[in-house]
Parts: structure tokens; sequence; C-alpha cells
């Protein structure tokens, strides 16, 4: 999953905001868990976000292609485990990690 940064994703100083990488970093880790449950025949209705975390350790900028790359932990009976790096041009710019709540 990726996106080419423009103004509205960014602060005034050119940065992108860190609300969009954590609505990114949940949007991607969400479907990632989604995909395993449905590929392993179980039937869902959704997940709903329990917990989430994100740590900032960089920063992209107005013109950069930001790209987030999921990893499903474990998808369990009730819960399932994600974690996602945030990349900026290729570098590292924010480590997440979440929990969800299987709907059935």
């Amino acid at each position: 999953m990726g996106l080419y940064l423009r103004e509205p994703h960014c602060n005034s100083r050119g940065l992108v905001h860190g609300g969009l990488i954590a609505a990114l970093s949940d949007n991607a880790m969400g479907l990632s868990c989604h995909a395993v449950i449905s590929g392993e025949g179980r039937k869902l209705s959704g997940l709903v976000t329990v917990s989430m975390t994100n740590d900032f350790v960089g920063s992209a900028k107005l013109g950069q292609w930001l790209e987030i790359v999921p990893r499903v932990v474990k998808a369990g009976g009730s819960l399932a485990f994600a974690e996602c790096l945030v990349f900026g041009n290729g570098e590292v710019i924010s480590r997440g990690s979440a929990s969800f709540k299987i709907l059935s």
C-alpha cells in the first residue's frame, strides 16, 4: 500500500501528518488481518481496532512516496494482531502495532 505525498497530506512545514500515518497504518494492518482470516476460510463481518501504537522514528516530506508494509503476527479465535513499518522514500519513519477484535 502506498501514497504519493501531496499538500493536503502535510502540515505547514511540508511534513506528513502523524495522524495520516496512524490512519493508514491502522487500515493496512486491519485489511491484512481480514485477508489472512478470510484466506483460512473463516467467516467474519469485519474487524474493530482494540488498541494501536505508532512509534514515529523519522519523517516524510511533501513529494515523497509513502509506503506501508503490514504483517499479521497472529489471527486467533477472537483477536488478531499485526504490525507494520511505514517508509518515506525507502526510509523507515514509523513502526506500528495493533490488535483487532474479530467480528463474526
